[in-house]
């Protein structure tokens, strides 16, 4: 019988919970997890769930799953407790905190490009990562094993455009979300349909990563909001065919961008 590769979750919302789930039961790992609030609903998906970061010492692999502002501490503490051989991985949504750190462990930037506006253990689900692109900075076989066995593609991207691309497709989307959903009378809302719902989902968001986002990327996302303020403003000098032919342009792009399942198949 092979052995089992020991596995680390620390931080068991929406994004360590789900890859708890996607793991639970797959024959190769042994998994601890590590929760101040959730490690009880955990138990039994896992071998061992503790709120004591220590259980963690012998795992060949962890992944560091807490809050964007959490994640530098909780990589301190494992710096004391894990091997120099051990795979250390986050999944945080801004990189500028912790690009030049350095550690005695393997430390790999990470970031599933996956989520919801849901959060929490009980918004977790063992599909969570199928079919997403999984970014690393580098090349690790044994981080990638564990990427694809949850259904992901591991993807290696050059972390300093890390930040600013994710304002743009995530962040500043994020945050138009939340401001437009506000800047809606009530009596409008009375009346709105799909349309409004599809563009404010993001709007339900945990308010706590939105406040990490601004706090830990906020130039970028402030540049491309100026961005799209030009853009729009752009529009007043546009002919109409000039206008239809922007909007066909984009339309048709977007509309290649996604396959009928929902997967991202953009191609440069």
């Amino acid at each position: 019988m092979n052995k089992k590769i020991k596995v680390g979750i620390v931080g068991l919302g929406l994004i360590g919970a789900s890859l708890l789930k996607a793991l639970a039961n797959k024959v190769d790992y042994e998994i601890y997890c590590v929760s101040s609030s959730s490690f009880e609903k955990a138990l039994s998906f896992c071998d061992k769930a503790s709120d004591d970061i220590k259980i963690l010492n012998k795992c060949e692999i962890v992944f560091v799953c807490s809050t964007i502002q959490k994640t530098p501490e909780v990589l301190d503490k494992l710096d004391n407790i894990v091997s120099s051989k051990t795979v250390v991985a986050d999944v945080s949504s801004t990189k500028a905190n912790l690009k030049s750190r350095k550690y005695n462990f393997n430390f790999i930037l990470s970031h599933p490009m996956a989520g919801s506006h849901l959060s929490g253990f009980d918004a977790s689900k063992d599909d969570l990562f199928k079919g997403a692109k999984w970014l690393i900075e580098k090349n690790n076989n044994l981080l990638e094993k564990i990427i694809v066995d949850v259904g992901a593609t591991p993807f290696v991207f050059d972390m300093k455009y890390h930040d600013e691309y994710c304002a743009q497709i995530s962040h500043l989307p994020t945050i138009i979300s939340f401001l437009l959903f506000d800047i809606a009378s009530d009596n409008a809302k009375e009346i709105a349909s799909s349309g409004f719902r599809d563009t404010t989902r993001l709007a339900m968001t945990n308010f706590g990563l939105v406040l990490d986002m601004l706090k830990n990327n906020f130039e970028n996302i402030e540049q491309m909001f100026h961005l799209l303020n030009k853009r729009f403003n752009d529009l007043k000098n546009y002919s109409d065919d000039e206008k239809i032919k922007l909007f066909s342009a984009i339309s048709q792009k977007r509309a290649q961008m996604y396959d009928s399942y929902g997967k991202n198949i953009f191609k440069i």
